[in-house]
């Protein structure tokens, strides 16, 4: 039947009448400032992935970051930033700062390598340099990502566009001692309202899931050493006390929680077999999603000890190096962030990284579904942490900390391995270091334009630690330089 002009009228009353569909993407809040932060970043684009490069060859371990700290703080420097260096008594840690009055906004570097996993940017398994150390968490990435996010802001707030104090900080040692903590600890990070953090991944996302606690702890044996064909009975055997100590340590996993972990290695235990050992030595990591369940851990383990000691006829040393608190996640800033990457979308690789990223799935036995460029939906609710802990956790509970994941290796493949070395020597990490910076300095202008927001991330902080007095697991003085390989 075909519609008569009445009818055709009425329908458009009708239809005009309806309420227009909402645009599906919401508005972007400070568009303008963030399309230029966005553009610094991509004008540095080359030289952030020239810096990345550098780091990874440099390739250096808990605080021997000496020319990689250099590299960052000279370059921002250059950049007009303030630069403090050696601070909290590690001579690679720094702070560069731009900006006056507040809001402050931290973002937080690391640049310290893994001892063991050198890697060529290459998809099959081999060394730059047998032996050495590599970027096998992506901090060469990491490091340089947050700094060029930095320096994007710092352009806003020197062109006026933009108000409040941008503090970059240069930590060493997050793989091993934790040298946040040192500067928690000295009052570095002061004065500081939000921090922002990131980390390489296989997935980008806004993380909801936070981290594991863990202690980082040395237990050390002491007997007598004597000849073991001709009077062995006058020796007492260190050894001993190590072996029975890990015994009881591992009949202790059937009754932990599931959500804790126990690994160790032992790192001395007699040199030779025909003399008693008088001395051995382990070193063991505790974790849990639950300082707490850390502690009950710690206490038992203290015990074990005790006992092994006195089986063995030796005496026991336990001491604690260091350790970290798990993550507490701030959701209004993670809400925050996660806008800012439903603005910027997914990443794209070529062809030729997804073939690259597929042939080390390939190599160490993951599914070949390449590289996952989109950003991962947000979760409200996502469950306990898949694993891993960090010195952020301990900032954390003394600073509000927005934290993202980006991008920069296979999905499945191993991480601390020779596979994520490889993908942050070529462009697939860089790619997600610039897509990181670019997430970051949106977040931290919404931060820097927006004192209410600042007031809704700090909130959400301040009810949850009222009632927590927050006590490191560092020990007094400074840190301690891990070994090397």
């Amino acid at each position: 039947m075909i519609p008569n002009r009445a009818s055709i009228l009425a329908l458009a009353v009708f239809v005009s009448s309806l309420p227009l569909r909402a645009d599906p993407k919401p508005k972007v809040a400070h568009l303008a400032e963030k399309t230029a932060a966005a553009a610094a970043v991509d004008r540095n684009a080359e030289r952030l992935a020239a810096l990345s490069d550098e780091v990874w060859h440099y390739a250096e371990t808990a605080l021997r970051e000496t020319r990689s700290s250099k590299a960052l703080a000279d370059w921002a420097e250059a950049q007009g930033f303030r630069l403090t260096r050696g601070v909290a008594g590690m001579p690679t840690a720094f702070v560069a700062e731009y900006g006056e009055g507040g809001p402050v906004i931290g973002m937080l570097g690391e640049f310290d390598a893994l001892p063991g996993i050198s890697q060529k940017a290459q998809p099959t398994r081999e060394p730059l340099e047998p032996g050495a150390a590599g970027h096998g968490c992506g901090h060469n990435l990491l490091g340089v990502g947050s700094l060029g996010a930095a320096v994007a802001v710092k352009e806003l707030i020197a062109s006026g566009k933009a108000k409040g104090t941008v503090r970059y900080f240069g930590t060493p040692a997050e793989e091993a001692v934790g040298g946040k903590i040192y500067m928690l600890r000295d009052g570095v990070m002061k004065g500081v309202d939000v921090i922002l953090a990131w980390h390489p991944a296989d997935e980008t996302e806004a993380d909801m899931k936070g981290t594991q606690a863990l202690v980082d702890i040395i237990v050390e044996f002491h007997g007598l050493s004597a000849h073991a064909a001709f009077d062995p009975w006058n020796g007492r055997s260190a050894a001993d006390g190590l072996e029975i100590f890990t015994f009881g340590m591992n009949r202790m996993r059937e009754h932990i929680k599931p959500s804790s972990r126990i690994h160790y290695t032992v790192l001395e235990a007699g040199r030779v077999p025909n003399v008693i050992a008088d001395y051995a030595k382990v070193w063991i990591w505790l974790r849990d999603t639950d300082r707490a369940e850390v502690d009950r851990m710690l206490q038992r383990l203290r015990q074990v000890a005790a006992g092994a000691a006195l089986a063995a006829n030796v005496e026991a040393k336990v001491t604690v190096q260091g350790g970290d608190w798990n993550m507490l996640v701030n959701p209004p800033g993670q809400r925050l962030l996660y806008a800012n990457l439903e603005w910027l979308g997914p990443l794209s690789f070529t062809d030729t990284e997804q073939q690259f990223a597929r042939t080390i799935q390939k190599e160490t036995g993951a599914e070949e579904k390449g590289l996952l460029p989109k950003v991962k939906p947000f979760e409200e609710r996502p469950g306990p942490p898949d694993g891993g802990s960090t010195d952020v956790g301990d900032i954390s509970w003394n600073i509000p900390v927005i934290n993202l994941s980006v991008t920069t290796a296979p999905a499945g493949t191993p991480w601390h391995g020779w596979a994520v070395v490889a993908c942050g020597g070529m462009s697939i990490g860089h790619k997600g270091m610039v897509y990181a910076s670019k997430a970051l300095a949106a977040t931290m202008i919404d931060l820097l334009a927006a004192p209410a927001t600042v007031a809704a991330v700090r909130k959400d902080f301040a009810e949850k630690v009222k009632d927590v007095t927050f006590v490191p697991y560092i020990p007094d003085g400074p840190p301690p330089l891990p070994p090397s390989r």
